[in-house]
Parts: C-alpha cells; structure tokens; sequence
C-alpha cells in the first residue's frame, strides 16, 4: 500500500486542569481530530490523506497541537472553522495557514 501524501496529527494529551504544561485535550482537541478525519472523507481524500490521534506532542500549552507531514507544519488550531480553512489551504492548496502557525514553532 503506498503512503499517504499528507499526515495530519492532531494532540488529544489529557493533563488535570491544573496541570501548567497545559492539556489539548481539555481544548477540545477530541473534537478538532474528528473534524479533520470527517473532512478528509468527506472530502474524497481517504487513502491520500490521514488524520491521526497522537499522544503529547509537547505543545500542550500552545495547543490544540496539530502538525502536519510531510511538511513538518506546525499550527495552532482552536476551533472547527481553523479546520476548515487549514484543509482547503493547506491540505488541498499546498498553502501555510500563516495566522494559525504555531508560536516559536520553526526549528522546535
């Protein structure tokens, strides 16, 4: 089976709220994840396209983490719209979602 063409994964780390690392969990990063992955099928894109579950990605505190491969494009994503724009731009225009790039995230 050959690869896939873009791998997106999305943080779904669940810390206590009093955690100062931070939790994407707690963002509603659950939801976010299963946004992507209805996207990618309802757009037509299973098979070219994965949308992961990931354990800690180390970005809690800026989160919900989201970074996408081959790439290595980190971004931000808080609300469902985000997602949408990221797969119209990113994942089918092979465009960077500047505003929703992570913070300090190039050469982390």
């Amino acid at each position: 089976m050959p690869g896939f063409n873009k791998h997106i994964f999305v943080c779904i780390n669940d810390r206590p709220p009093d955690d100062p690392r931070g939790s994407c969990s707690a963002k509603n990063s659950k939801q976010i994840h299963e946004h992507f992955s209805s996207e990618v099928k309802r757009r037509g894109l299973k098979g070219t396209v994965r949308a992961n579950k990931a354990g800690c990605l180390d970005h809690c505190a800026k989160g919900p983490a989201v970074v996408i491969y081959p790439e290595g494009v980190w971004y931000t994503v808080p609300t469902l719209s985000d997602v949408d724009e990221i797969m119209d731009r990113h994942i089918i225009g092979d465009e960077v979602v500047e505003r929703l790039l992570m913070e300090n995230s190039k050469g982390e």
